[in-house]
């Protein structure tokens, strides 16, 4: 008698041949999606590119732009500092199926940060080079590999003679990498699913927990003087220098408390603060007039993201307020992106039961899972929506680094996995 184990494993092997077929396309693809530099409010022209092909496919294509939902009426939009609504586009490519399965949104992001110095790669950043196993560049791990995993399963479900019964959703958005309203936009277009699967490179992990993050920026004032005479004026680097002190103890605080949180306590220092940009002065010689430095802080379960804000107001107002000048002369605190949720995924969800059994059956091995000091789209399908998300996916090394890169073997067999979580979650038909 066969057994639905039997089962799996059998249509495991034929996804495993389908896959494998179209491996080298695939590989193909996701070096022409690294050739895109589509860094923040440049991802248009990619986005051009993926609604073609994904209408190639056959799928019902919604192209869109942030400015075609009424994006900053939700209470979870963030700032957008300087970014044109109607440049950010998003694709989402709808497959109907049948209607006698589950439904599924599997979304990717294909904004991308900036590569720094291009002197400091070892191969040029926008190249998509594969070499050793391992395809290089800028997004090739974060996350244009998962994007690629997503849309090669469906293929190979369809190259192996079956078709999903559930309806899905393919997404592709922007603004992860700095306010998340790309995904929010889908969900505010109408899109829902029975749940969702976005595959970041998680290294074959699932993420049960993740912090949330806030983005700000502070302006700093000074007082101009010759450097001759620098005692009459004040340098607002230094008053910058003196406020970012400030936050790094705020932080060490913060951190000090985590120790008895139930999901992070095993984590060291999960709360993270950095300064990312910092700019001032006009002149070596004379004190800095202005300043100003960008800054994200992550916060963890438990906090929302307006008790976070709150904290930041407090730090800069006490630490300006034992400086003679700022506190005579306040700093201006700007929020400039993220103001994210964190998220957990609570265990035990069906959703989850069928993934650990398929990742069982691919990797031959239990699914281990990952707490994550970092920021995914999750969160609103989790938080907002109420709607069981996934983050699993590949393996990499250096995202936001230099001489970032995808594992390709681990592309592969991600691919598998996710065509045959497609296939247990929402249903499959022979063609």
């Amino acid at each position: 008698m066969e057994t639905e184990l039997t089962k799996t494993n059998s249509l495991a092997e034929e996804l495993r041949a389908a896959v494998d077929r179209n491996f080298d396309d695939q590989v193909a693809f996701l070096a022409r999606l690294v050739q895109f530099r589509s860094l923040r409010g440049q991802e248009a022209p990619l986005q051009a590119w993926m609604a073609e092909r994904l209408a190639e496919r056959g799928y019902k294509v919604d192209a869109f732009s942030l400015a075609d939902v009424d994006l900053m009426s939700h209470p979870k939009a963030a700032p957008m500092d300087g970014i044109d609504l109607a440049g950010s586009r998003q694709v989402v490519a709808t497959y109907d199926g049948d209607g006698k399965g589950r439904s599924l949104i599997m979304q990717g992001h294909i904004d991308v940060v900036p590569e720094g110095p291009v002197d400091f790669w070892d191969i040029p950043p926008f190249d998509g080079v594969v070499r050793d196993g391992w395809l290089h560049g800028r997004g090739a791990q974060d996350m244009k590999a998962g994007v690629s995993a997503m849309i090669y399963a469906l293929d190979a479900i369809r190259a192996a003679g079956y078709a999903p019964q559930g309806r899905i959703h393919l997404q592709t958005v922007t603004e992860e990498e700095s306010t998340g309203n790309g995904a929010l936009s889908t969900l505010m277009r109408g899109y829902r699913a029975d749940a969702c699967l976005i595959p970041e490179p998680i290294g074959h992990k699932l993420l049960r927990a993740q912090v949330g993050a806030i983005w700000f920026r502070v302006r700093v004032r000074g007082t101009p003087a010759h450097v001759a005479y620098s005692e009459t004026g004040t340098s607002a680097i230094l008053s910058a220098m003196h406020v970012i002190r400030a936050f790094q103890d705020y932080t060490k605080r913060l951190n000090e408390q985590a120790v008895d949180h139930p999901w992070f306590k095993t984590v060291k220092s999960p709360i993270k603060f950095n300064v990312g940009i910092i700019k001032g002065g006009d002149w070596a010689s004379s004190t800095a007039a202005w300043c100003e430095f960008d800054c994200r802080l992550g916060l963890l379960p438990g906090t929302s993201p307006q008790e976070a804000m709150r904290g930041i107001e407090k730090c800069l107002a006490d630490a300006q307020s034992t400086d003679s000048f700022l506190s005579s002369n306040p700093a201006e605190l700007i929020w400039s992106g993220f103001q994210a949720d964190p998220s957990v995924l609570e265990p035990g969800s069906e959703a989850e039961q069928v993934l650990a059994s398929v990742h069982q059956v691919v990797f031959n091995e239990p699914m281990q899972l990952q707490i994550g000091t970092a920021v995914t789209d999750t969160r609103y399908y989790k938080v907002d929506y109420g709607i069981p998300a996934l983050c699993y996916g590949h393996y990499g090394i250096g995202p936001h680094a230099f001489n970032e890169r995808v594992d390709l073997e681990s592309v592969r067999k991600i691919t598998l996995s996710i065509a045959l979580f497609v296939s247990n979650w929402c249903g499959l038909k022979k063609l």
